[in-house]
């Protein structure tokens, strides 16, 4: 990603109308800060540049909670985003169980740097920031659109707008991103050619599913045509909670699918447990599940080769809680 763009336009976007010496000299800066984080000679710091954006404070955890699709956890409830520990705070949550290294390795900064920022021992700079939430979720551009308007940023508008074009398709034709993964199988990509079927047999699906998914890609342009085999166009993490209600219809028809490959008798971990706890310890639960999640979008991303397509589906709820809103 292109951090260091991405922070100018954001810086720029925040300043507004004003000119660079005026909003410098309301931020109490005597030179032209403005001009020099704009221009990439220095950039402020991630909680500074939050603050500008008005995104600390309460208007901080709303950020959050559209970034992260629901109900803050424990350890973000009451983080304030304009201080070097919420800062912190916000990284280690993200972070989930991702090694130093490995963290690192995705994003270009020492893990010494990456473990003093995680401790609050220093704080990142705005770039450094953005690339450390994408490290750690592969969803910066998701970040960016809860706490600013994307649209406005030069740099990553028309990603964004690929993004939500892919993210609209997974709602409308949900077999479409499990098509996509099966074109990167080892075995599709050693085809001379495409085979109609062939992947309708890998993800037991009817043939007229194969085509409509295929079609659906291709219209929205996330697949090309290359030598003879589709591929796709451009790879991209899709987060499908940003919309909550057409969240939970995806969900429900992913849960299913696998409800129908359970009463088929197809092998896989089909499992539930019923217990007894404290709601303090089903919060805790709720942070394992959601820290092993982003432990196991980590180990799939460096996954290789692609061999099989797997679906993962997972519940926790108690109860007695009470419906919010109809599936």
């Amino acid at each position: 990603m292109k951090a260091a763009q991405i922070s100018a336009d954001w810086l720029r976007l925040v300043r507004g109308k004003r000119s660079q010496r005026a909003f410098s000299k309301r931020l109490g800066y005597a030179s032209n800060i403005a001009y020099r984080w704009e221009t990439g000679v220095c950039y402020p710091l991630g909680r500074e540049a939050l603050t500008l954006a008005k995104c600390n404070g309460a208007a901080g955890r709303a950020a959050l909670m559209t970034f992260l699709g629901g109900a803050l956890p424990p350890a973000l409830t009451d983080v304030d985003l304009g201080t070097r520990a919420g800062v912190a705070q916000l990284l280690k949550t993200l972070r989930g169980d991702t090694s130093l290294v490995e963290l690192a390795r995705r994003s270009g900064h020492s893990r010494f740097s990456i473990a003093r920022w995680l401790s609050g021992a220093s704080e990142p700079r705005l770039p450094e920031l953005l690339t450390l939430v994408e490290a750690m979720t592969f969803r910066m551009l998701d970040f960016l659109a809860s706490f600013t308007q994307i649209e406005r940023l030069p740099s990553v508008a028309e990603e964004y707008r690929a993004l939500e074009a892919a993210r609209k398709i997974a709602y409308d034709v949900p077999w479409s991103h499990a098509v996509l993964r099966a074109l990167e199988l080892s075995d599709y990509r050693a085809l001379k050619r495409h085979q109609p079927g062939w992947l309708a047999r890998r993800l037991g699906i009817s043939r007229e599913e194969e085509q409509r998914c295929l079609t659906a890609l291709a219209t929205a342009r996330q697949i090309k045509l290359q030598s003879g085999l589709w591929v796709e166009d451009e790879s991209r993490v899709v987060f499908t909670g940003a919309n909550p209600e057409r969240g939970r219809r995806l969900k429900a028809e992913w849960l299913r699918v696998g409800l129908e490959r359970l009463e088929a008798g197809v092998p896989g971990v089909f499992s539930f447990n019923l217990m007894a706890i404290s709601r303090a310890d089903l919060a805790r639960l709720r942070e394992m599940h959601i820290a092993y999640f982003r432990s196991m979008q980590a180990l799939v991303a460096d996954s290789t080769p692609s061999e099989c397509v797997v679906l993962f589906n997972t519940e926790l709820f108690a109860l007695d809680e009470p419906a919010k809103a109809a599936v």
